[in-house]
C-alpha cells in the first residue's frame, strides 16, 4: 500500500468550510476509485515530543491506496482535479507532500 501525507496551513476563517467540503465532497469522490483504502484529515493538536512543524501548519491530509499505480489513476482523474483544486483553494499555496510505503 501507499500513503500520501500533505501538511497544510488552513486559514482558520476557512476551516469549517474545508472540513465540511472534505467530508461531504472530497471523501465520497475518493471512495469511488479502485484501490482506495482510506482518506483522513488530521488537525494538529499538540507536539508532545520533537521538533514542531512550522507554526502555520495546522492540518495533515492523509490518503491511502492499494498501490501507487492506482493512486496515480485517481490523481489523473477529472474528479480529482476538481475536488483537490477546491481543497487547495482553502490552504496556503505552499504545502508539503510526503509519500510513504505502508509496511
Amino acid at each position: 500500500m501507499i500513503q500520501v501525507h500533505v501538511d497544510m496551513a488552513i486559514d482558520p476563517a476557512k476551516e469549517q468550510e474545508m472540513v465540511r467540503y472534505f467530508q461531504t465532497t472530497f471523501r465520497p469522490a475518493a471512495q469511488k476509485f479502485r484501490g482506495y483504502v482510506d482518506v483522513r484529515m488530521l488537525k494538529l493538536r499538540a507536539v508532545p515530543f520533537g521538533t514542531p512543524p512550522p507554526a502555520e501548519i495546522n492540518y495533515r491530509f492523509a490518503i491511502t491506496y492499494e498501490s501507487e499505480e492506482l493512486r496515480q489513476k485517481w490523481v489523473a482523474s477529472d474528479i480529482h482535479q476538481e475536488v483537490w483544486g477546491a481543497m487547495e483553494k482553502m490552504s496556503a499555496p505552499d504545502y508539503t507532500v510526503l509519500q510513504f510505503e505502508v509496511i
